[in-house]
Formats: C-alpha cells, sequence, structure tokens
C-alpha cells in the first residue's frame, strides 16, 4: 500500500512540473502581448468561434502576459444582445444566450475588456443599460472603428476571427 501511495504522489508531482514547465515554455515562447480582436459580424457560430480563439489565446500566452480587448460595433454588438432585447433595436439577431452569456463572463474574469461602440448603440436604437448583457459606461468608445485604429497605433496586434 505504501508504494502505491509513494507512485501517487510521484505522478502528482511530475504532472505539476510538466504544467509549470509547459506554462514557463510558452511564456518565454511568446511574452507579453497587447491584442484586439475584431468582431463587426452577428452570425452566432462565428462568434463562439472567435470566444473559442480568445480562451485558446489566453490558454497559450497566458492572461497574466495579455492586455487583451474585443471591440465591437455594426452587427457585433449582436453578441452582447440578450435575446428578449430584440425586438427594441434594429439588429437581426440577439445572441446573447446563457450559454454565450456564461463564456463572455469567464473571458472577463480573465482579464478581457469587451468595449462597444457608441455609434452603433445609437443608430441601431440600443441601450446599453437595458438590451446589452454586462455592459458598463466605461465599456463604451466613441467609435469602434476608431478605437481599432488608436489600439494598432498603441502596439496591439489586431485580430479578426
Amino acid at each position: 500500500m505504501k508504494q502505491y501511495k509513494i507512485k501517487s504522489l510521484i505522478v502528482v508531482f511530475l504532472g505539476v512540473v510538466i504544467l509549470l514547465v509547459g506554462n514557463a515554455i510558452a511564456n518565454e515562447r511568446y511574452g507579453k502581448q497587447k491584442v484586439v480582436y475584431h468582431i463587426n459580424y452577428d452570425d452566432p457560430d462565428a462568434q463562439i468561434g472567435a470566444l473559442r480563439n480568445v480562451q485558446n489565446h489566453i490558454n497559450a500566452v497566458g492572461k497574466e502576459n495579455l492586455d487583451f480587448k474585443i471591440v465591437m460595433h455594426g452587427d457585433g454588438l449582436s453578441l452582447l444582445l440578450e435575446p428578449d432585447a430584440l425586438g427594441n433595436t434594429k439588429l437581426k439577431r440577439g445572441n446573447a444566450t446563457n450559454e454565450l452569456q456564461a463564456r463572455i463572463s469567464g473571458l472577463k474574469d480573465q482579464g478581457i475588456q469587451f468595449q462597444v461602440c457608441a455609434n452603433t448603440l445609437q443608430g441601431k436604437k440600443i441601450s446599453y443599460e437595458d438590451d446589452l448583457y454586462d455592459v458598463d459606461k466605461a465599456d463604451i468608445v466613441p467609435s469602434g472603428v476608431a478605437e481599432l485604429s488608436r489600439l494598432q497605433q498603441m502596439g496591439y496586434t489586431y485580430i479578426k476571427p
């Protein structure tokens, strides 16, 4: 019985070592990153794929090594639009189902910032307080496309998933 416990402890120890070495190698390979993902489409499958890409990016680089923003404008706001609020707006889809809300919350808990275009809010008749999932005034930028340009000028890598 003692040999079994010793072998189990060795296996657990080796697993922890491998995990730590793997993270160290990933951090050494990728270093610190500033990244902006651009979402301006309303296809829910594409949006889920984009959020999966974001999580894979975090897993590879480490949340402590990332300054990560997602900028949404136009139809991309459907990612945060609650389905019940669709009728109040000029969007065609409200994709913020419970499943997507859980993914969004999980990403926010890892430090990802979701930024919303004020021009789209006005043009599509969207209330960030009533229609969008978990959006505060601080999350709103004057213009989504201008924000993308500003962030790129600041050294953020642009990714369009």
